[in-house]
């Protein structure tokens, strides 16, 4: 059984090396740990410093791709090194590594697919009450969307068992968790929560510069996520709504014609003509959508299929023209 410990990274070099040595040397049922750096684009020597610890994995990034790219380009990477089950922590040291074991006890007992540390947010002194009521409400629509009892839906401190790493792709170009819940969510994994603990904040967060830069981009990622997996639903919706917005102004306008006052409200009924038109679009976009939809499940098995001949064929990480893997000395 082996374990992969997978660390995103852009410009660590200051928390990389503390967050390295806290990480766990042995863990019962594990026979062997492997440290992976996903280097996105740093320019601070974070890469280097990494070789220097002795981490198994290295892959790199030209440029800074962003958290959603590097978690994925992890993925693979941990996925084509043979691991059985993948564990993604923060390199500024924010998750307490000693829980590691706790994480991944669900999936070696056989309960779950994927296990989200959860940080008990409205207990954690490390976070400010602000931050705890942000969290809480993230947290409640990602499960909302999701379909999955998540305490903590943005807790990037998370396990998942080999076959679930497979059946997860992130096309997100923000962030990879809520995403992650809603592809988990629809494709009927376990996923189960432990409760870990936090270690404080060393710097300020570099997802996001302001609360409300952060609360946008979410919206923006959970919205396509959510349309991606239920395109029929999003877009009937849609389209009932514009229809039945359309039928107020053309009852107003059958109600002025029948007392005789009709020619002056000509445009109710062109107003009321455009909504139901533009309702039967969206019900008509839906179905092709949800086509589309159907389609890109194929393809997913698919490319599912391809990340487990490409895991049989080759025991280590692929070299690749936009990555340079690297094994540590």
């Amino acid at each position: 059984m082996k374990l992969v410990i997978q660390i995103p990274c852009f410009n660590e070099l200051g928390s990389l090396p503390e967050t390295l040595r806290a990480l766990p040397r042995r863990i019962t049922g594990i026979d062997e740990i492997e440290y992976l750096i996903v280097d996105d684009g740093s320019s601070d020597g974070t890469g280097d410093a990494a070789a220097g610890a002795g981490v198994h994995h290295i892959v790199r990034h030209r440029t800074n791709r962003g958290l959603a790219a590097a978690f994925q380009s992890g993925i693979d990477a941990a996925l084509a090194a043979g691991a059985d089950i993948i564990v993604n922590t923060d390199a500024d040291n924010q998750y307490d590594s000693r829980d590691i074991e706790a994480l991944i006890a669900p999936i070696l007992e056989g309960r779950a697919d994927i296990v989200v540390g959860d940080r008990q947010v409205r207990d954690n002194v490390h976070f400010g009450r602000g931050k705890r009521l942000l969290q809480a409400m993230g947290s409640a629509v990602v499960q909302r969307f999701s379909g999955v009892r998540v305490p903590d839906a943005v807790s990037g401190f998370r396990a998942m068992t080999r076959a679930a790493a497979q059946r997860i792709y992130i096309v997100s170009s923000f962030s990879y968790t809520t995403e992650m819940l809603i592809q988990a969510g629809r494709k009927r994994m376990a996923i189960a929560s432990v409760p870990v603990r936090t270690n404080p904040a060393v710097r300020p967060s570099r997802l996001f510069s302001s609360i409300p830069q952060f609360i946008i981009n979410t919206g923006i990622t959970l919205a396509r996520a959510y349309a991606m997996y239920n395109p029929l639903r999003v877009f009937v919706t849609a389209g009932a709504v514009a229809a039945v917005a359309g039928l107020i102004p053309i009852v107003r306008f059958l109600y002025f014609y029948a007392t005789g006052d009709g020619g002056g409200h000509v445009q109710s009924l062109v107003l009321g003509g455009v909504l139901i038109i533009l309702g039967v679009f969206s019900t008509m976009f839906g179905i092709v959508a949800d086509l589309v939809g159907r389609n890109r499940q194929l393809l997913e098995t698919v490319l599912e299929r391809v990340r487990r001949i490409e895991a049989a064929a080759s025991p280590q990480v692929p070299e690749a023209p936009r990555l340079s893997p690297k094994r540590a000395a």
